[in-house]
């Protein structure tokens, strides 16, 4: 799988929570301990080689601590680095602090990449297109996809099946993928709010129709999931046994989906797989990867 996006770190704080302050009314939270995991594109990454599939990460990174931190993230990990620097990038952060295992707060520092940084990423993009077999592209809004539609071009020329984790109300730039899989927000930014399940049919294939997508999913928390293709809607229930953080659910998802699919697996069956393993991951903390054995070891 070659991931192509916006990388970022995923900063943790632990620590209790004993007292409010005295200075506004709000938690202090006494720190123990700190962690960093790769986030956003790193994360999917991470997520399809902990299935065992391999994975390259194309994407740019600033020339800061905590770029150098993703760096050595992936140097550790089985993932193959394609990575740009541009100086003048904050590498994206998201820093949260945990207090007795609930979210405090959240921290977020970013800015956008260089035209330039971009367009040498295109280029690498379309030169390492034939060692892969499947592209995952994972969109948060930061900069880093700015040349998607060209992207998209390029790897339906090459017969690569061109999997998007959306973001915005812009789906234009996605025309031509094989599936994106939007969460309910993210596609109501785009169709707007529908009344009924025929409604929310009729505007998801509306959709799919005007982009030449082969596939839309719909991820729907509590609801699980719905699909649409040229065939009625198809849907499969949650399968959450508990709860306990939705963060980089959504890169879960997309990674195993397209593993799936790449291994030959029909697309009904690699939802349901996608499904299982959304399931799995909300019950961690954080940013978390669902390995073979979760997956697979009761599955039948």
């Amino acid at each position: 799988m070659l991931v192509v996006g916006d990388a970022m770190l995923d900063r943790y704080w632990f620590g209790e929570v004993e007292r409010i302050s005295p200075e506004a009314p709000v938690p202090v939270v006494k720190v123990s301990a700190t962690e960093e995991r790769l986030g956003g594109a790193a994360n999917v990454a991470r997520n399809v080689t902990a299935l065992g599939a391999q994975a390259g990460l194309l994407a740019v990174l600033g020339d800061d601590d905590a770029g150098h931190a993703i760096e050595r993230l992936i140097r550790a990990s089985t993932i193959r680095p394609h990575l740009h620097t541009d100086a003048s990038l904050a590498t994206t952060v998201k820093l949260r602090v945990i207090g007795r295992r609930q979210q405090v707060v959240r921290i977020d520092f970013e800015s956008v990449p260089e035209a330039e940084v971009l367009t040498a990423h295109l280029d690498e993009y379309a030169a390492l297109l034939p060692d892969y077999d499947a592209v995952l592209l994972s969109d948060y809004g930061k900069g880093g996809l700015a040349h998607i539609a060209r992207m998209i071009e390029l790897a339906r020329a090459a017969a690569r099946p061109v999997l998007i984790d959306p973001k915005g109300d812009d789906y234009s730039r996605y025309a031509g993928a094989t599936i994106v899989t939007p969460n309910r927000a993210e596609l109501r930014e785009v169709v707007g709010r529908w009344k009924s399940e025929a409604d929310l049919a009729a505007r998801a294939d509306r959709l799919r129709r005007e982009l030449k997508l082969d596939a839309l999913l719909l991820t729907r928390s509590e609801e699980g999931m719905t699909l649409f293709t040229d065939a009625a809607p198809w849907s499969v229930p949650a399968q959450a046994r508990e709860v306990f953080d939705v963060s980089g659910a959504g890169d879960t998802v997309i990674g195993v989906l397209a593993v799936m699919l790449a291994a030959g697996i029909g697309l009904k069956s690699a939802v349901e797989i996608a499904n299982r393993a959304g399931g799995i991951v909300v019950g961690k903390l954080g940013t978390a990867t669902v390995s073979y054995g979760e997956l697979f070891g009761d599955f039948t």
